[in-house]
């Protein structure tokens, strides 16, 4: 395995090819996901329980994947809550 030393000029900020997405399009599918994921996560469990899935390993990373996509969502939106509290405070 080589080693290779970092080009500092290639790690310089250059624009984003990508198109910038609109911010309530990018909150509406994370909440998709994220409902989906709790459903997923919830229907295996059950599985687990009823005794017809015996891979608990898989239950788990599916219980922790949602749990981390909750928890995303949750602090969005106590930044956009922040955010809105902290505009309503300016002064006109």
């Amino acid at each position: 395995m080589k080693i290779e030393a970092i080009n500092p000029i290639a790690m310089e900020m250059t624009e984003p090819t990508a198109k910038v997405g609109n911010f309530s399009q990018w909150l509406t599918e994370k909440v998709g996901e994220t409902n989906q994921q709790l459903i997923q996560s919830d229907v295996a469990l059950q599985e687990l329980a009823k005794g017809e899935s015996q891979n608990l390993h898989h239950v788990m990373i599916k219980l922790e994947q949602a749990k981390l996509s909750l928890q995303l969502i949750s602090q969005v939106r106590d930044r956009a809550l922040t955010a809105y509290q902290e505009i309503l405070k300016e002064q006109i």
